[in-house]
């Protein structure tokens, strides 16, 4: 369950999470910001949260809006409630994925379950193309179990969010981007290699440990983002880990190259159809 690369990507850049809060004052790491989304396109955003500390994230997100993107929540520790206006409820549990198509409109909360405890894990923000960002939308739970999760020939273990990989269909499919979501443990001294059509714009997030990413074998540490760079020739992601082993998203799908506007959480081709949204999120039109 190897594959064999013979140009792999090398590192472009090293972003590090900047510290905000969202929702009611929920603490958490931005670490895909609104100027790298040209770079990143289809990739709008990626939140990183992890604390232990309740008084972090009690609060949770109260009712909000969405339009012109899909939110994808990955929770590795606690649980999270969902409710929204099409009567969609659902709880999201240690493991599970999220997957939320906002469409032409929809108003959710996503609220804490418990009292106390460890909450961590991640909420990407996918761009939908223009002739989508009107459709219906969707929410989808995904229980842990459903998820594939393989272990290659070295031991590493690699978690199917999105996309394939090793020849496993992953729990989701998305035509238009075809995104990649992996979630990969590697022991300490074991690589993972993986191809990626050479227009895919990618990165990899780093969030237990450190890993050596491309032929280089530039170090990441935990807590960073590597943008891999996306140019001709360059046949897929090579990731190692050291001296020390690695916990590490790797992230990867097909640009759209159409015009970004957006205005907090509506995500639009012009400022006409941000401007529209903001107009029917107020006159109850959602």
């Amino acid at each position: 369950m190897t594959t064999s690369l013979t140009t792999p990507r090398e590192v472009e850049r090293l972003v590090k999470g900047m510290p905000t809060s969202d929702g009611a004052g929920v603490k958490l790491l931005r670490v895909l910001t609104q100027d790298l989304q040209v770079r990143l396109d289809p990739f709008l955003m990626l939140d990183y949260f992890h604390t232990d500390n309740p008084q972090d994230y009690l609060a949770g997100f109260p009712e909000h809006p969405h339009r012109g993107f899909e939110t994808v929540t990955y929770m590795l520790d606690g649980r999270m409630r969902h409710r929204d206006n099409t009567g969609n409820e659902g709880v999201l549990s240690a493991g599970g994925v999220q997957w939320m198509t906002a469409g032409r409109g929809i108003v959710h909360a996503e609220m804490p379950e418990q009292v106390d405890g460890l909450m961590q894990g991640f909420q990407l923000w996918l761009n939908l193309p223009a002739d989508r960002k009107m459709v219906a939308p969707a929410y989808r739970d995904i229980a842990a179990a459903e998820i594939p999760v393989l272990r290659t020939g070295q031991g590493v273990t690699v978690k199917v969010i999105a996309g394939e990989a090793l020849g496993q269909a992953g729990a989701m499919q998305v035509a238009d981007t075809e995104p990649l979501y992996l979630d990969l443990q590697l022991p300490a001294g074991t690589t993972f290699e993986h191809p990626l059509d050479e227009g895919f714009n990618s990165f990899a997030y780093v969030y237990e440990g450190s890993a050596l990413l491309g032929e280089r074998g530039q170090r990441v540490a935990a807590g960073q983002m590597a943008i891999l760079e996306t140019r001709p020739g360059r046949d897929g992601v090579r990731i190692a880990a050291g001296d020390v082993a690695a916990r590490v998203l790797l992230i990867g799908g097909r640009p759209l190259r159409e015009p970004i506007a957006q205005w907090g959480p509506f995500v639009m081709n012009s400022r006409e159809e941000v401007m529209q949204a903001v107009q029917d999120f107020q006159t109850g039109n959602f």
